[in-house]
């Protein structure tokens, strides 16, 4: 069982990986050349390519910050994932100013616990995976992207935690999302690598309740860090663009994935069609409501692990 503190720790050695701080830079904005991830933003860095950059500034506006009546003219373009905004440089400047807003600190808090937190805890317990340091590895891949195409690479080679044991599952999946990430396609990956490197020590080392003081990447984690509140990290991100944001928008959301959501909320084979019309964003409003999310139509990590997507 995780306390409070065993929490906070994972999420600062993610921040770390990040920005380069345990608490994180709330306005950090970053786009490099060749990142599939394209504007990132926040304590954590979440993407415009992946849909949920424009869930967390929805947040931030619906939450009446400072910035957020600038910002609204820009939302059409967050959810239709625009590259434009990779370059504009106004966007960004707001960006980097709702940094320093309480209300920006806190949307940013709740989102990345509702974002990817929660569903890091869910995949990890669907595999059997409970110990501090092993829901940290599973964390780290969903803020970084492609949790699961890792776990299946990871459970055809060796098998589920199950039958290899949790500890050895953890090693396993660590050392074959670093060479996936060593060969990736995308060679700003490869110098991402330093993430599993950290984990690999962390595991020689057996500290897998992550007990405090820690050293990550020459940067102290401590109680009194945590509690109260640097090398400079490369943060590609590896996450899945095809696992978009789903919701009701014109022109229609169509594909596959439309339709494996079509049939986890229950339509039959007939109506699952594999198109995002107004039926399927309210089944989306019900089930959320239904599950204590936040009914917003948008089917995103929360609403996907809250799904079994």
């Amino acid at each position: 069982m995780f306390t409070e503190l065993q929490k906070k720790t994972a999420q600062a050695i993610v921040n770390i990986f990040e920005t380069g701080k345990p608490i994180g830079d709330y306005g950090s904005v970053t786009v490099l050349k060749g990142d599939t991830g394209h504007l990132t933003y926040g304590k954590s860095q979440t993407t415009l390519s992946s849909g949920n950059l424009a869930l967390l500034i929805h947040a931030y506006c619906n939450a009446g910050g400072e910035f957020s009546e600038a910002l609204k003219p820009f939302l059409s373009a967050f959810d239709r994932r625009d590259i434009k905004l990779d370059t504009n440089e106004k966007v960004k400047s707001l960006l980097r100013q709702a940094g320093n807003d309480p209300v920006m600190h806190k949307t940013q808090d709740e989102f990345f616990d509702r974002i990817y937190w929660t569903p890091a805890l869910i995949s990890a317990d669907s595999i059997g995976i409970s110990k501090p340091l092993g829901v940290t590895v599973v964390y780290d891949s969903k803020i970084h992207g492609s949790f699961e195409r890792t776990k299946n690479m990871t459970n055809e080679q060796y098998g589920g935690a199950e039958g290899i044991g949790e500890e050895n599952w953890i090693k396993a999946y660590v050392e074959t999302r670093r060479q996936w990430l060593a060969n990736h396609s995308n060679a700003l990956l490869h110098k991402t690598v330093y993430r599993m490197d950290t984990f690999l020590e962390l595991i020689e080392e057996n500290k897998w309740d992550l007990p405090l003081p820690l050293n990550i990447r020459n940067v102290l984690i401590t109680e009194e860090i945590l509690l109260g509140q640097h090398t400079t990290p490369v943060i590609a991100s590896a996450e899945n663009t095809d696992e978009r944001v789903l919701f009701y928008t014109k022109p229609l959301m169509k594909g596959e994935d439309v339709r494996k959501l079509q049939l986890a909320l229950g339509f039959d084979e007939n109506e699952a069609d594999g198109v995002f019309g107004k039926v399927t964003g309210q089944a989306v409003k019900d089930f959320q409501s239904a599950h204590g999310l936040i009914p917003d139509g948008k089917v995103g990590p929360a609403t996907r692990a809250a799904l079994g997507l």
